[in-house]
């Protein structure tokens, strides 16, 4: 494991790279490198942690505390860019995002934002790694502001069922139309007592908008249903909790639905296509600017098994 902490050390591990594989950890860099109060931009390294930004904030009069307390949400900014996760008020991260720097697999930094490498922004954008090493994050304080003040918390639907704490818990979320959720909460009903489950919790959240980015999860208002349910720790009990969480899922793309694509485990090809249309586009631009894939990591690799599942007429190349 490589740690890097500089734009120097970044550059020089990815053209190491071109020699041998190696695995990078950037969990230092965490720093603030500029805020411009003038234009209301703040950038900082991709592996800060929204609990420090928060606190740095704070410290000028800013409160952005509900980007800290955001429930299941990535630990560092960068992450968050990567996935373009919900933020407290449901609308993803990157909407926040004013410019990106990174690093291409070829260790050359570029800087992308709306205007200029506006395409490369947008792969960036819930790219979730992949298309380049993300190095720093430009964020609009205004922006995040907004956010926080609108922030909505997750609604814990009430579960009377004996046992419910004494199994360990399996999980999956699906994002759902508003207007079906009340018959997708009865299909998991029915299922949990089909399947005789045992449901730990639901929990309902909203999720807004955005079309920025070339994987959009969000790409309508929808309801984040996580549900929770008991499972056994054996191998039949294992399989049996893939079989609900797939029911689930197909139950919510019955509706209308979708799922967040950051959680692929579950959803076939088909489905994936389905729900995400741009899909083949995406690992295309990846393979023109990664030819070799220098750039992989375990949501990749899970990508590419899910696209190998059934018979296509592409062929992806190697993973390892």
């Amino acid at each position: 494991m490589l740690r890097v902490r500089s734009a120097d050390d970044l550059r020089s591990a990815l053209r190491q790279a071109r020699e041998h594989a190696i695995n990078l950890d950037g969990s230092g860099m965490d720093r603030v490198l500029h805020l411009d109060s003038k234009r209301g931009l703040l950038e900082l390294q991709a592996a800060t942690a929204w609990t420090e930004l928060a606190d740095y904030l704070a410290l000028r009069g800013i409160a952005i505390d509900a980007f800290a307390r955001m429930p299941g949400a990535p630990a560092t900014v960068g992450e968050a860019v990567a996935q373009a996760a919900a933020g407290p008020d449901g609308l993803p991260v990157s909407a926040h995002v004013a410019a990106l720097t990174l690093f291409t697999p070829d260790g050359e930094m570029r800087r992308a934002d709306r205007h200029g490498n506006r395409e490369l922004f947008r792969l960036a954008l819930g790219g979730h790694g992949v298309i380049g090493v993300l190095y720093s994050v430009t964020l609009s304080i205004a922006s995040l502001l907004k956010s926080a003040a609108a922030a909505t918390e997750p609604v814990e639907l009430r579960i009377d069922e004996a046992g419910a704490a004494q199994s360990p818990a399996c999980s999956i979320e699906c994002l759902l139309p508003p207007a079906a959720l009340d018959a997708y909460l009865q299909d998991v009903r029915l299922l949990a007592e089909e399947r005789r489950i045992t449901l730990h919790g639901i929990t309902v959240r909203r999720y807004q908008a955005e079309t920025e980015t070339r994987l959009p999860w969000a790409r309508q208002e929808w309801a984040g249903v996580a549900v929770r349910f008991g499972s056994k720790t054996t191998l039949g009990a294992s399989v049996a909790a893939t079989e609900v969480r797939r029911a689930l899922l197909t139950a919510a793309l019955s509706h209308g639905g979708s799922f967040p694509i950051r959680d692929l485990r579950d959803a076939t090809r088909q489905q994936l296509e389905t729900c995400y249309p741009t899909i083949n586009e995406f690992l295309a631009d990846k393979r023109r600017s990664d030819p070799t894939e220098r750039l992989q990591n375990p949501w990749y690799r899970g990508l590419l098994a899910t696209m190998r599942s059934e018979p296509c007429a592409v062929r992806w190349g190697k993973t390892d």
